[in-house]
């Protein structure tokens, strides 16, 4: 897409299948590393990456080349299998259907997300800003 500009910033949400609590702290960063090789090896860029055992969040620059849902697929898909393959949980794990995916503008994102080293936030703060705009963007 020669000559095409675009500042498409999306914060996506997506849960582990009825919202148990297994994404343990001692793996979390691993799993945090594989999403974001998909998300780099789909040519868009992560800003920052972080979630609580039950679910994940995830901020990255969208190109207009691959839509959301697509690349949450991909994500949400290539994630299940490598957990299950490396045998990170007991049973087979799978990602709830479905996801919440909230945009912001540039001028946004030094307000909302601050990371420290460019890749991961506090929990606190993304279930804080998540509950926000759900709540907001719903009524």
């Amino acid at each position: 897409m020669a000559n095409t500009y675009t500042q498409i910033h999306i914060q996506a949400v997506f849960s582990v299948q009825n919202r148990e609590c297994i994404i343990q702290d001692n793996r979390k960063d691993e799993l945090y590393k594989y999403i974001t090789g998909i998300v780099h090896n789909n040519n868009h860029r992560l800003l920052a990456i972080n979630g609580m055992p039950d679910h994940v969040h995830v901020l990255f620059g969208l190109r207009p080349s691959q839509s959301i849902s697509d690349l949450l697929q991909d994500i949400k898909g290539s994630s299940s299998k490598w957990i299950n393959n490396k045998r990170l949980v007991r049973g087979k794990f799978s990602w709830q259907e479905g996801f919440g995916a909230f945009s912001y503008s540039k001028t946004d994102l030094p307000e909302y997300f601050v990371p420290a080293d460019g890749t991961t936030l506090k929990s606190a703060i993304f279930n804080k800003i998540f509950k926000i705009e759900f709540y907001q963007r719903c009524n």
